[in-house]
């Protein structure tokens, strides 16, 4: 059983999620995510404290109270609250020094943020398993990942291997902090990625040939639409791990999309259900569904704050889609790709693009194209991609927030010295742009400096 941020955010709702667990008969593990709301409290707290912004202490003091009132609220006064509240209080502890330490110097690594959001599950596993009586297992011991490409993912035999040894002798009542793991080699705090504790609990349940993964969160289970969009939506009452994956991909947030993937290979049913209406008959994924052709659709998801680049032209006869690249300083921003003879069209989601500029770079065996800076004030890009006597003509049409449209039309002569012009840490090759034609370009405070 996993439970999400909402279903542990409030007394409420974690003392519902204590009568559903109490309500189980047979052995259970149960996997929990931070207090609501937790995780991005510390991310910001951790980047406050890095800019130096002295406030940060402010916002750690809510994180301290949030946790030290949910303790008095669900825990009954005595002995067990006040060695819970010693115990909390020591982690919170070791986090305010962590916090102090990043306004010092300055700096927060990746490493040490990881360190930082790990504390959000340590610290609302501990209480929960507190009040439902529950053995606490530390996952970072038994969910280990490997660095591959930069990226820390799961390394799945040796923590198959792991999760079956910890759980050989399987209590009544088991309680596991999601999302964080460690890697294999070094011991350093990781984790699965945000939404990574409902692939906690999958990996648990595949390793342990499990009967069913339930997914307790805030709604009744998947909806054939947006129930904020369309008012009639109703829940789907079976899906099909296809099925299931497929709504995940593309806006449902129902469940995390890698979640699916280790219990579809073992059989074993998701059944998603709602923590603030538990009679609720929610919905179950599994392999085949009782009659497949009952409906064509479904449901229909969707992905807000998307932003649409368009690549055409002449130009792009010869470009293959592998010589397209869209980046952005330190991540992929490519959320969904379309090509349609000499045009190819992105969709980009335009909250990624808040933090820095995107870069659509193009290249040809080793040689660059041509270069678009895009900021995320759009939401329709064209490049029109033509080679004429050495010239690419780019035609931006960018429609913003307001509704008003701003076109402009730059000839761009490409050549050695301009592509090795970068603006960009990571090294992308842009291509130099006049000022004048960037403030139409980047209409944004925080401009791209073609001077730097």
């Amino acid at each position: 059983m996993k439970f999400g941020g909402t279903s542990v955010g409030s007394v409420n709702s974690i003392l519902s999620v204590k009568r559903i667990v109490e309500a189980v008969d047979e052995p259970v593990i149960v996997v929990v995510s931070a207090l609501g709301g937790i995780t991005d409290k510390l991310i910001n707290t951790s980047r406050m404290a890095a800019a130096g912004d002295a406030s940060y202490e402010n916002e750690f003091r809510e994180i301290v109270y949030r946790h030290v009132e949910m303790i008095k609220e669900v825990i009954p006064a005595g002995e067990a609250q006040v060695a819970l509240q010693r115990q909390i209080g020591e982690l919170l502890n070791e986090l305010k020094d962590i916090f102090q330490g990043i306004y010092l110097i300055k700096d927060l690594s990746q490493k040490t943020s990881d360190t930082i959001v790990s504390y959000g599950e340590r610290l609302s596993s501990i209480i929960v398993a507190q009040l439902t009586g529950a053995e606490w297992f530390d996952s970072r011991k038994f969910i280990k990942t490997e660095k591959k490409h930069s990226k820390h993912v799961l390394d799945t035999e040796l923590t198959n291997s792991l999760v079956r040894e910890t759980f050989s002798s399987l209590p009544k009542r088991v309680l596991v902090p999601g999302f964080i793991s460690t890697d294999k080699m070094t011991g350093e705090v990781t984790n699965l990625g945000r939404g990574g504790s409902d692939y906690t609990a999958a990996i648990i349940a595949a390793a342990l040939d499990a009967d069913s993964l339930e997914i307790w969160t805030d709604v009744d289970g998947f909806m054939t639409a947006d129930p904020r969009v369309i008012s009639r939506a109703y829940t789907i009452n079976e899906l099909s791990y296809v099925e299931a994956t497929e709504l995940c991909n593309f806006g449902a947030k129902v469940v995390y999309p890698p979640t699916i993937y280790p219990v579809c290979h073992k059989n074993i049913p998701i059944l998603v259900k709602n923590t603030f209406n538990p009679e609720g008959v929610g919905t179950v994924i599994k392999r085949e569904v009782s009659d497949p052709q009952s409906k064509a659709i479904k449901g229909i998801s969707s992905i807000n704050d998307t932003s649409l680049i368009t690549v055409q032209g002449l130009g792009m006869v010869g470009v293959f889609n592998d010589d397209i690249a869209v980046c952005q300083h330190s991540f992929n921003v490519a959320v969904s790709l379309l090509t349609m003879g000499t045009k190819v069209a992105f969709v980009v989601g335009s909250h990624r693009a808040q933090t820095g500029p995107v870069v659509l770079r193009m290249h040809q065996n080793g040689v660059v194209l041509g270069s678009v800076i895009v900021q995320h004030c759009f939401q329709n890009l064209i490049f029109h991609l033509d080679e004429f006597e050495g010239l690419i003509h780019a035609l931006f049409v960018f429609a913003g927030h307001d509704g008003h449209h701003i076109a402009h039309k730059a000839h761009m002569a490409v050549n050695e010295q301009a592509v090795m012009r970068t603006g960009f840490r990571i090294g992308l090759a842009c291509l130099r742009v006049a000022r004048r034609i960037l403030r139409h370009i980047l209409p944004c405070k925080d401009r791209f400096d073609p001077g730097h």
